[in-house]
């Protein structure tokens, strides 16, 4: 028989809070808060694929990639379609160089939720590694709308990307 609180959807409840007191730690650079709570919310949601895939995330910023690996693949396990997971997963191959592994990742991610600017951030610098300059040009473009929209502070960089593709995309045609 479940729990009082677990029938009432007290546990829920608490592991909402906790998740939301876990992502402002995050954003604030706090990552042992963020995963102190983020253990806690999964304590009570064992299992919980958002919350695996935010966990994911904070172990990837902190540095630890296996760990982080390992958070994405339960997230997916327990809801294929879980954005963060797919997310995260191109991140760590990107930052491995598995350029085809990110690119099946990154765009995953995007099927799943298509107004991500960082995803379309990464899709586009993912391109770019493979040399598929004119997708990598609009999934930039794109990134940058979305990234706009979202008063998001990764606009620069992909303003900056977005002029360096293009005047080397001229010095090309002129020779």
């Amino acid at each position: 028989m479940p729990r009082l609180d677990q029938r009432l959807g007290f546990t829920r409840y608490e592991a909402d809070a906790a998740y939301k007191r876990a992502l402002e730690a995050y954003r604030k650079g706090d990552y042992d808060a963020a995963l102190d709570l983020l253990n806690l919310a999964l304590a009570a949601q064992p299992g919980r694929s958002e919350l695996l895939a935010a966990r994911g995330l904070v172990y990837l910023e902190d540095g630890e990639k296996d760990r982080a690996r390992a958070d994405f693949e339960a997230a997916l396990k327990a809801f294929p379609y879980e954005m963060l997971a797919r997310y995260g997963l191109g991140a760590i191959a990107y930052r491995d160089g598995q350029w085809e592994q990110a690119l099946d990742h990154f765009t995953r991610a995007l099927y799943i939720d298509q107004d991500r600017g960082e995803t379309l951030y990464y899709l586009a610098l993912t391109h770019y590694q493979l040399k598929n300059y004119p997708q990598a040009q609009a999934a930039m473009q794109r990134a940058l709308e979305r990234l706009e929209a979202a008063n998001h502070k990764g606009k620069a960089d992909a303003v900056r990307w977005l002029r360096e593709w293009s005047r080397s995309a001229d010095l090309h045609r002129d020779h």
